[in-house]
């Protein structure tokens, strides 16, 4: 059975409750913290660090640090930058980042199919080169790859050939020397949708690396993203939104009004949160902030803190929302599904004998609980 890894893409340290959920994990026995210095600029790091300040070594010993690095970075630079910020002695596992951005702009260079081959190999044979000597300075236990094309079809141009991987890593290891190469991971995007990627998985099984599976509950299908996951209408929102337009119903805070009006007509229409919450701060808040700049700062403040809790439910309005879409456009997927979509999807996953371990962003001590009790 999969474990389940604490994955921090979205996790901050300057909110308290990221890092208690973080706290939580670790106290529920969670073995692996997938991460980047890339995640929330820094920040997941930073609230990695501020969690392990609460547990003794003895207990930090037992998990697994995965971080990644850019191809176009300096890998040593990244490693002694990571191991000072997250205070351990070494990362378990180091992965390149989505090289197939190489490969990718060979595509739009108009580069023969051989010659992007050749080039994908050169590039992921020098970084495996240098993974190998961290290998032998014992700053990382071993390497890999997390790539999104390891889930095309062999068949399309951004697919990323995997199957000579262990014979690159043979060859770096030989080279500086190491007795056996470190070329322990791959990790790519599956779910109970997207299930392209279990090949490699399969291939990956059968050659004793390990599999790391992410996106476990954000299917991506025909470009549009869909959260499988079911949630609960707000019983609160009608009331926050009745009190907001009732103190925004006057000509001076006219377009405040107009903007909630709107939202409250568009709350079905988006395709995701993510959609929502990229328009919430490129559009809603910048409007929200124009048109409070002629009111003084007390009321504006005052007036800050409604559209504050209208906003929470109303999150919890689109979330609903997008999850009844969801259900229904995805309606044969979930057939056989008793239980919420979020519990058959990672069940899904947690029964798969090619992967090992789940990737699960967890910003709440509650939903740490939740997805816990499943992989126990």
């Amino acid at each position: 059975m999969a474990k389940i890894a604490f994955g921090t893409q979205r996790i901050s340290q300057h909110n308290p409750q990221h890092i208690q959920a973080l706290k939580e994990a670790i106290k529920s026995g969670i073995t692996m913290i997938d991460t980047s210095p890339l995640y929330m600029n820094g920040g997941a790091y930073e609230a990695i660090a501020l969690a392990f300040r609460e547990f003794d070594s003895d207990v930090i010993d037992n998990i697994k640090i995965v971080t990644k690095f850019d191809i176009n970075s300096d890998p040593r630079e990244v490693i002694d930058s990571s191991l000072k910020i997250l205070g351990v002695d070494y990362i378990d596992c180091f992965l390149i980042e989505n090289p197939e951005f190489v490969l990718f702009k060979a595509l739009q260079d108009g580069v023969s199919k051989d010659d992007r081959l050749d080039e994908m190999n050169r590039v992921i044979f020098d970084a495996f080169l240098e993974c190998e000597n961290l290998v032998k300075l014992a700053k990382i236990k071993s390497y890999g790859i997390s790539s999104d094309s390891f889930s095309y079809t062999q068949s399309e141009d951004k697919f990323l050939s995997y199957e000579d991987l262990i014979s690159l890593a043979q060859n770096a290891s030989q080279e500086v020397k190491n007795k056996k190469h470190s070329f322990t991971t791959i990790e790519l995007p599956i779910n109970i949708i997207e299930r392209q990627g279990l090949l490699c998985a399969s291939w990956a099984k059968n050659n004793n690396i390990r599999v790391i599976a992410t996106r476990p509950l954000n299917a991506i299908i025909n470009n549009q993203v869909y959260r499988l996951a079911n949630y609960d209408e707000s019983v609160q929102y009608y009331h926050h939104l009745n009190e907001l337009l009732d103190i925004t119903d006057n000509d001076s805070l006219k377009s405040i009004y107009n903007l909630i009006e709107q939202l409250d007509e568009s709350k079905h229409k988006f395709g995701w949160i993510g959609d929502y919450e990229t328009f919430v701060y490129t559009h809603a808040i910048p409007h929200i902030q124009k048109s409070l700049k002629h009111i003084d700062e007390q009321n504006a403040q005052t007036i800050l803190n409604f559209i504050d809790m209208f906003l929470l439910e109303y999150k919890k309005m689109v979330k609903f929302e997008c999850a009844k879409k969801t259900k229904l456009a995805l309606k044969e997927e979930f057939k056989g599904c008793k239980q919420s979509m979020q519990v058959c999807a990672l069940n899904y996953l947690l029964n798969n004998d090619d992967v090992d371990f789940i990737a699960v962003g967890m910003r709440k001590p509650s939903y740490v609980n939740e997805v816990m009790s499943l992989a126990d």
